[in-house]
């Protein structure tokens, strides 16, 4: 049966990749290389030069394939990335078939962690459930863009005995931060949700391509770095194309807040 290995590279680092990772990277014999467009080929170079350092087998080789756009959010959020999720399932069982022989081992190269705000495990369960192809699968952690956070920003994420909140920007403008959230990590915020809350002596750590060389790292009060924050990260989206971040916040009086 074909077997499917589900990598995880890290936050934008090779350096990142760990042994089990770049162990699992030369077992495959197809490395499956994802390409977002011209705006968003330096993720595609990033796994490219991931595979040309650390893959020494002879067997290997790549295949890299088009992800579809996701269309704009209509007034179902959910029914537009079910939509693109399906899209991409045809894709992805098309690669299997067509590029794997049926003994035959696979990757696939995910940005940070598979099991963190990425949708190739469920997308791939898709594809299981269809009965067109069969495999078996097996995943990989990597570091998350949380951990390269915290690193960048030499912090701990949690204070002893303090709950730690991981989630979206879509939310945090919803919801706005809960009353019990010690520390809340915010992804996927591609609208500067932190602008939105009320409070301003919230203390903010952003950063942005976290462990490449374009690193940016901000800290603060909200309220005298947030427009700092927006201004800073339309600057970089628009020079590089693109622009991958996450910041955490913690509510002024936290023990340990801004240290």
């Amino acid at each position: 049966m074909r077997k499917l290995l589900v990598i995880g590279i890290g936050a934008g680092n090779p350096d990142h990749m760990t042994v089990q990772a770049i162990n699992g990277l030369n077992r495959a014999d197809v490395l499956f290389i994802p390409d977002k467009g011209a705006k968003k080929n330096d993720l595609a170079d990033l796994r490219r030069q991931i595979c040309d350092r650390f893959v020494t087998s002879p067997k290997s080789r790549r295949v890299e394939f088009e992800v579809p756009v996701r269309a704009e959010p209509t007034s179902s959020y959910r029914t537009t990335v079910d939509d693109w999720h399906e899209a991409i399932a045809e894709i992805y069982e098309t690669l299997i078939r067509h590029e794997l022989a049926e003994d035959g081992c696979g990757a696939f190269l995910i940005w940070g962690d598979p099991s963190l705000y990425d949708s190739a495990l469920r997308i791939l369960e898709r594809v299981r459930l269809r009965g067109n192809v069969g495999f078996e699968l097996e995943v990989i952690p990597g570091i998350t863009a949380i951990q390269a956070l915290a690193a960048a920003h030499a912090t701990a994420l949690n204070r002893i005995g303090d709950s730690i909140l991981v989630t979206t920007g879509r939310r945090l403008t919803e919801e706005g931060l809960p009353a019990n959230a010690g520390s809340t990590i915010v992804m996927l915020d591609g609208k500067c949700a932190f602008n939105t809350l009320a409070d301003k002596d919230v203390f903010i750590q952003w950063g942005a391509y976290l462990g490449t060389p374009d690193e940016i790292v901000i800290s603060g009060r909200l309220g005298d770095v947030g427009a700092k924050i927006e201004k800073v990260r339309e600057e970089a989206r628009r020079k590089k194309g693109w622009i991958m971040d996450t910041y955490l916040l913690r509510k002024s009086g936290s023990k340990g807040v801004g240290q």
